[in-house]
């Protein structure tokens, strides 16, 4: 974090000193207090160190850092103050006696003049071993291979290199790839709200991918929440700093409070934010259009229906040729509609030394390379169906590419569909079922306890067949919206099994009030789908399975539980506990309050048979 972004705290004036209005003035009269804040380790809770940041004399218009270094811009003596603050810090982290390493802020200018004076007029005070140098975001660097040296001499030294505030400004991959820093530390935007951001998530996720590469260290900058704190920490980012876990001050603690000691020691894993909305690309990587793509040779516009007939004889597998000018195509032959023309008396000798588009479709689908998957199912959903049959032409930035066949798009837009159904139910954007095994398998592998919920509507389909589906996706959207409100979003996993199937991974203590929350605030709610003649009967009438009448009440809420101790289903899987809990809610559904629990000694007999089952 840099000097100039930190929040100044409640300083204390230094008796004695005199007011003073120039940077030059304050740095000469030693007015520059430092404040340290801790930097932690999410392994055990230990303070690794601290940084070191600057603030000015209480009260005055330069006690913020960004007034300080506005100042100096402007008086040309910027670089003057951040030597003068890195040797502020170092006297006063050793007069404290601080445990641990001490983070100094220099910018590619200061570093680089403080390289050509050499290293000693800074490592004089302090042991270099106990020195990290962050690069902050300030300036750019004009050429890295001037500033590789200035790296290598720090290192020489003994003192460890640090790229701050990762992610903005001027912070880049280049310059991690460059230089190779030991530490990085990530920028507060992608820390603050990780907790409910899947984007942030992913970003820090790849963050960490890089650091386990290149052996840097990362440290999360701006944590304000235990939400994030514990996301970070169960992603393993191995540190961080923020006002959770502690605020710069000029005497800083040794060791961290201990609500911060028990918000990461705590026995509960993070719900990870789940990119859950359906984009239209292919889990599996790629456009669906390329995996369609049939490369077949295409037509000039000035070819014959002769040169049509020769090019379907000599490739007998084409169903259709395409007709270009240039590269552009321009119209679509389909093969049996063409063939079926020329089977007729005299056509060949009639028709074959005319121009092609003479029985060509002059206005062919035309499919980019690129296309989503909802674009190409807005084609499946179109009045013109010509594509089914005559295949349909894929480019690639408007340039020929290929063909591809009607059957191809439907199967594409269908399997793209049901995969991407398994990340995440279309209709309610819930986790599906990847990410529900992947969430129990979490909490299997760090050995936690918890509750894992199987729910269930009871009178789901003969309301559906009532009322029809477009009222019956309101009722899924209706006991979603219940489920969530009932968890807590930072131990609670929601995830959409399919259908009127839900799954909840309770960690919260309070699950068995919550459960029967959602439960009781379903089966009210429910009422206001039925029209008021079925909600005065207290039903409807339809028929069963067997085409048999029959009168089916209200839709209502089925919750089956199994409680999972810590430790106790590790050996099984997740397949094996959905199973259980599946076993548990059909015991719900014939219980009248809707709720069942198998707790541990039946869970225990039961896991052992259903994971080998």
């Amino acid at each position: 974090m840099s000097a100039r972004a930190s929040t100044p705290s409640a300083p204390t004036h230094h008796e004695g000193a005199p007011p003073s209005t120039g940077i030059e003035a304050l740095i000469a009269q030693r007015q520059l207090r430092a404040v340290f804040q801790p930097i932690v380790d999410f392994d055990d809770g230990a303070i690794l160190g601290y940084e070191g940041l600057i603030r000015g004399p209480a009260g005055s218009p330069f006690e913020s850092p960004a007034a300080l270094f506005a100042q100096a811009s402007e008086a040309g003596c910027t670089t003057a103050l951040e030597h003068a603050a890195a040797l502020a810090c170092i006297d006063a982290f050793n007069a404290l006696g601080c445990h641990g390493k001490l983070f100094l802020n220099f910018s590619a200018t200061a570093l680089c003049q403080l390289a050509s004076m050499g290293m000693d007029t800074l490592f004089a005070r302090i042991d270099a071993h106990r020195v990290v140098i962050e690069l902050t975001e300030q300036s750019a660097i004009a050429d890295l291979r001037d500033f590789a040296p200035v790296v290598a001499a720090l290192r020489a030294a003994g003192a460890q290199f640090a790229l701050d505030d990762y992610g903005s400004a001027n912070a880049s991959m280049n310059l991690w790839v460059q230089l190779q820093p030991d530490v990085v530390k990530i920028d507060r935007y992608f820390i603050q709200d990780i907790a409910n951001t899947a984007l942030k998530f992913e970003a820090v996720r790849a963050m960490q991918h890089f650091a386990q590469a290149s052996g840097a260290r990362l440290v999360a900058e701006g944590i304000e929440n235990e939400a994030d704190l514990l996301v970070l920490r169960d992603m393993g980012i191995e540190s961080g700093q923020g006002f959770f876990l502690g605020r710069p001050q000029a005497q800083p603690r040794a060791r961290i409070d201990e609500r911060v000691r028990a918000a990461i020691s705590a026995q509960h894993i993070a719900v990870f934010p789940e990119l859950t909305r359906n984009s239209g690309a292919s889990p599996g990587g790629g456009a669906p259009a390329q995996k369609m793509l049939v490369h077949a040779p295409a037509l000039p516009r000035r070819a014959t229906n002769n040169d049509v007939l020769e090019l379907f004889t000599r490739m007998p597998e084409l169903h259709a040729v395409a007709v270009v000018e240039g590269e552009t195509p321009v119209a679509l032959i389909n093969r049996r509609a063409f063939m079926d023309r020329y089977a007729l008396p005299y056509h060949r000798e009639l028709f074959g030394k005319k121009a092609c588009l003479q029985f060509a479709n002059a206005q062919p689908v035309l499919i980019e390379q690129t296309m989503s998957v909802e674009q190409m199912a807005a084609l499946l959903a179109s009045d013109d169906q010509r594509y089914l049959a005559d295949g349909f032409v894929i480019t690639d930035n408007g340039r020929y590419a290929g063909l591809g066949t009607g059957e191809s798009l439907v199967r594409a837009v269908t399997e793209v569909r049901i995969q991407a159904a398994r990340y995440a139910n279309p209709l309610t954007f819930l986790p599906g079922n990847i990410p529900i095994s992947s969430h129990i398998e979490r909490l299997l592998s760090h050995d936690a306890g918890f509750h894992a919920c199987y729910v269930d509507l009871n009178q789901f389909k003969p309301f559906n067949d009532q009322y029809g589906y477009w009222q019956g996706d309101e009722v899924l959207k209706f006991a979603a919206q219940v489920l969530a409100d009932v968890c807590d979003a930072t131990r609670d996993f929601l995830g959409h099994v399919g259908g009127d199937d839900f799954l909840i991974l309770f960690q919260s203590e309070t699950w068995r009030e919550r459960a029967s929350r959602a439960i009781e605030t379903f089966n009210a709610g429910a009422l206001r789908f039925y029209a008021p003649v079925d909600r005065l009967s207290g039903g409807i009438h339809g028929e069963d399975r067997q085409g048999h009448p029959t009168f089916f009440g209200f839709v209502t809420m089925a919750i089956g539980c199994v409680h999972i101790a810590p430790g106790g289903g590790a050996q099984h899987g997740s397949e094996a506990i959905a199973s259980l809990a599946a076993i548990a809610k059909r015991r719900a559904k014939q219980e009248a309050t809707g709720l069942v629990v198998i707790e541990g000694g039946e869970s225990a007999e039961l896991l052992p048979a259903l994971a080998h089952g």
